[in-house]
């Protein structure tokens, strides 16, 4: 079911600064001519994507209309999330600068927004589909706590915008992305290191489908060639389910660290995805959640590596 690579594109990248959009950037850059667009608050982001061939450009979707990026662009990939925790400031960048960057390029072949399964209203263990209720899963948060909202809203911007310009669109409702930059099971990482208990839901265990950054590369053609009017939605995770208090656990013996669990109201429910579309769109996942996840430690901590 493997797409043919891409090859030969111009293509728009969001966000590009972020743990996801970075290494995918740099990737399509090696075949492609691609424009990497953030506020490039990090200077040494900027000088990484540059040497992989990257064209920077400084963009800030608050200000509105994102004339420097070009127009003409094949593909469109939007990584791009503000989390001030200002619900004006962040409606305002993530809804309706995407509602700018999708009329900007209104006339690109496919345009892909990642949005995240933070959308789906907790239910316990529920095996949630895109046809699921949606609901504020991250507010129980205090520091994302207009992270999910803001996800559902510029979904609805996303269908809208797609149908207006008849722009090719897919959602992606991404899961627990994770790699050589990094992701959750790697803050896990630094957390056992300093000895901090890790929060974990009172209704375990909490599941999740971590995903290799090397999948989301390979599954990338598939689903801009997926891209529809109206806006085909899909979950976006690893084809195997795996909880905190696994990966935790076998971080802890690769790495001689111990995991401690906390259990707790206070932080987000289990959400375990139906991924039948995604399977049907684009496969299954390559990358073995053990395999990755070791490499991951590989790269980022690799003093820690017990064996």
């Amino acid at each position: 079911m493997d797409t043919a690579p891409l090859q030969g594109a111009k293509i728009v990248v969001t966000g590009v600064t972020g743990q996801v959009a970075e290494p995918l950037a740099c990737a399509l850059a090696r075949d492609n001519e691609v424009y990497g667009a953030a506020r490039f608050n990090d200077a040494a982001a900027r000088q990484r994507l540059e040497a992989a061939g990257v064209r920077c450009v400084v963009v800030d979707l608050l200000d509105g209309e994102p004339n420097g990026l070009p127009a003409d662009a094949d593909y469109v990939l939007n990584f791009a999330v503000t989390k001030t925790n200002d619900w004006d400031v962040d409606l305002d960048a993530n809804s309706g600068g995407l509602a700018w960057l999708m009329e900007h390029h209104r006339d690109a072949r496919a345009f892909l927004h990642c949005s995240t399964t933070a959308v789906y209203k907790p239910m316990g263990h529920h095996v949630f589909a895109e046809t699921d209720p949606l609901g504020d899963n991250h507010g129980v948060w205090p520091f994302l706590r207009t992270y999910s909202i803001c996800k559902i809203s510029a979904e609805a911007t996303a269908r809208w915008a797609a149908r207006r310009f008849d722009l090719p669109t897919i959602i992606t409702r991404l899961s627990v992305p994770y790699g050589d930059r990094g992701g959750w099971p790697s803050v896990h990482v630094h957390m056992m290191s300093n000895g901090s208990a890790i929060p974990v839901h009172i209704d375990a265990p909490s599941v999740y489908h971590p995903l290799h950054e090397r999948d989301i590369l390979r599954m990338l053609p598939a689903f801009l060639e997926s891209a529809t009017v109206p806006a085909t939605v899909v979950n976006w995770g690893g084809s195997t389910a795996v909880s905190i208090e696994e990966w935790c656990t076998y971080l802890a013996e690769l790495t001689g660290l111990e995991a401690r669990f906390e259990p707790t109201e206070h932080t987000i429910d289990s959400v375990q995805l139906d991924l039948t579309r995604m399977h049907e769109i684009a496969g299954q996942t390559e990358v073995d959640w053990k395999d990755g996840m070791r490499q991951m430690v590989a790269a980022r901590h690799r003093e820690l590596l017990s064996s």
